[in-house]
């Protein structure tokens, strides 16, 4: 399974996952999966549909809302930000981590945006999504 890296105490970000590491985020009290990449963005790459097969088969809620550089930051920010900081173990991956990052960066406002900004800065992970939205 890719590395899952903790943005807080109930949101992690990871790579690409795979169908088969669903029934391992279960285990380990993930509740929620967002994906934030478009399918065929890669050849080869599992579709939404085989994730939200493998979270539903492990009673795992699953949340599509992918973007790219072009639609960044998609069309219901507002159910991007319940979903990311609904205080549920969760799980946001798109193919890298760093598009997940943003989009929770971008769900923040004041205090809670500068303080995200910064474990993204400590994390190594650049906010160029977010820089677009002049923050």
């Amino acid at each position: 399974m890719t590395a899952l890296i903790e943005l807080t105490d109930t949101l992690s970000m990871a790579g690409q996952i795979q169908p088969a590491d669903v029934a391992q985020l279960a285990a380990a009290g993930y509740e929620t999966i967002i994906c934030n990449r478009p399918d065929d963005e890669e050849p080869y790459q599992p579709s939404m549909d085989s994730i939200e097969d493998a979270c539903a088969d492990a009673g795992v809620a699953f949340v599509r809302y992918p973007v790219n550089a072009f639609t960044f930051p998609g069309n219901d920010l507002a159910a991007m930000d319940d979903a990311m900081n609904s205080g549920k173990k969760t799980l946001a991956y798109c193919r890298s981590g760093a598009r997940s990052t943003n989009l929770w960066v971008a769900t923040l406002a004041g205090e809670d945006r500068k303080t995200a900004a910064v474990r993204a800065s400590q994390l190594g992970i650049p906010l160029s999504f977010v820089m677009q939205l002049g923050s």
